[in-house]
């Protein structure tokens, strides 16, 4: 996650349990976000006398002193108007900074190195006439506070964190069933290439299937080549969904980096080379990134999940931008599924890869307020029952009798949600013969309300890995 998207999640629904003092704060801050924050600074309001959690922000440090004023200034603005916006100003904010020691250095000295952030973040929160009642830095298993100047409770060289699921929060979270995924460092390698022997040949083919496809795109006679690469990138989609159905044998109940590298090793030992390569070159058009968007729920969402996580670690140099349509794919089944810190991550991700793909962005702000995935869901239904009835006959050819012409039924496609067909019939005028005009299906890979849409500018991938510049629909 770099300094220009920032996450916020609004607040859990999850019983409620009193947290006293610095040490409580810190052990609370994996189970708030679903991960260990690496590299990040998180804000997370307060509410009321007794100071209920509620929204957070989260953000990546940024590497330069030079612009933690901005960041701090931005950061305390998006919690204050999101928490607005959710119908409640905070009363109070605590501050996180969590970042682990450079080689060579140690905790204290990450604390503080950070300190004129951390006095810049509570300045910025002052501005808001909002205090924060507690700035912590974590690093390296040791807390350190800003706010304390009590050296018995909060030790200049650090206090070490709770031993993990020892404390009343580790405890709360086991009985809710709330799961802490590992670091932010952890979620994203799994999404990322991760640097092996075979990015070679994955690189070679990416550079053929550009070279293969773009032409077909560009080339192609009144949209012919466009519709044939995307028929066939959408049939390549479902025959490799297909193997990613049943969960990887032996990997899908193992937890922890080794069980998830385990269970990642043999998803990706399901997709070959070539075939990675020509769907992430045809998935950068949007209506076929669109259609395969419809893989959402239950076990297909969960192998949809699986496959754009292969295909995002696919995308070694210098097809790093190609990634934003994987990326973007995983975060969105993952948060229709309902893993919203791995949909954070996913989404943060594929705006890192393009910060202008405008899906990715409308995705992660939509997560980020909190609102509900099953109406987007809900729109994607409607676009597939819509096409799918777009490909159905409308009417059956009229059949003339002895006494004159006569016009069938005609049985109209399925309507959503009822499960059953509308019949309808036409009356005709004795003598003369009318025949009900067959509804046209659109060309395959059109959308019913109008042209097909590819790329945000309608431009392929050049075969060199890199585009345009382009909206990133």
């Amino acid at each position: 996650m770099n300094a220009n998207h920032h996450e916020t999640s609004g607040p859990t629904r999850t019983q409620q349990i009193t947290l006293r003092g610095p040490a409580e704060l810190a052990d609370a801050l994996p189970f708030m976000l679903g991960f260990h924050p690496t590299d990040s600074v998180v804000l997370a309001a307060l509410h009321g006398e007794h100071g209920r959690f509620g929204g957070r922000v989260r953000l990546g440090i940024p590497r330069s002193p030079h612009e933690w004023e901005a960041t701090a200034d931005h950061l305390a603005e998006t919690l204050v108007e999101g928490s607005g916006r959710r119908g409640e100003r905070p009363d109070g904010i605590v501050v996180f900074l969590c970042q682990d020691p450079a080689p060579g250095e140690t905790a204290r000295r990450v604390m503080e190195r950070l300190r004129p952030f951390a006095q810049r973040l509570r300045t910025a929160c002052g501005a808001l006439d909002i205090p924060v009642y507690e700035a912590l830095c974590i690093s390296d298993g040791l807390y350190f506070s800003y706010c304390c100047p009590d050296a018995r409770c909060c030790p200049p060289d650090g206090t070490p964190l709770a031993l993990s699921g020892t404390s009343v929060m580790a405890a709360a979270a086991t009985y809710a069933g709330i799961q802490v995924r590992g670091s932010l460092r952890d979620m994203q390698a799994r999404l990322r290439p991760a640097g092996s022997p075979g990015e070679g040949r994955q690189r070679a083919a990416l550079d053929a299937a550009a070279a293969s496809i773009v032409p077909r795109i560009l080339d192609g006679a009144e949209e012919e080549g466009r519709k044939e690469v995307r028929e066939t990138t959408l049939r390549l989609a479902r025959d490799l969904l297909a193997k990613f159905t049943p969960p990887a044998k032996g990997t899908e109940k193992r937890g922890g980096a080794v069980g998830t590298a385990q269970a990642d090793a043999a998803d990706d030992a399901l997709v070959g080379a070539d075939e990675a390569a020509a769907l992430i070159i045809g998935l950068q058009d949007r209506t076929t990134r669109d259609q395969v968007a419809e893989w959402m729920e239950g076990a297909e969402g969960r192998a949809a999940l699986r496959l754009w996580r292969v295909l995002a670690r696919r995308c070694v140099a210098p097809y790093q931008e190609h990634a934003a349509a994987p990326l973007t794919l995983a975060g969105w089944t993952a948060w229709s599924t309902g893993d919203e810190p791995a949909a954070r991550v996913a989404l943060g991700l594929a705006l890192e890869a393009d910060p202008e793909y405008v899906f990715a962005r409308l995705l992660h702000q939509a997560c980020n307020e909190g609102l509900d995935p099953e109406s987007l869901r809900a729109c994607l239904r409607s676009e597939r029952d819509v096409r799918l009835a777009a490909d159905r006959p409308a009417a059956v050819p009229e059949r003339a009798t002895e006494h004159g012409p006569r016009t069938e039924a005609a049985t109209a496609p399925e309507a959503p949600g009822t499960g059953r067909a509308t019949t309808r019939r036409t009356t005709v005028r004795p003598g003369r013969r009318t025949t009900a005009p067959a509804t046209a299906a659109p060309p395959a890979g059109v959308r019913p309300r109008g042209k097909a849409r590819t790329g945000p500018t309608g431009r392929a991938p050049r075969p060199d890995g890199r585009r345009g510049s382009r909206s990133g629909g």
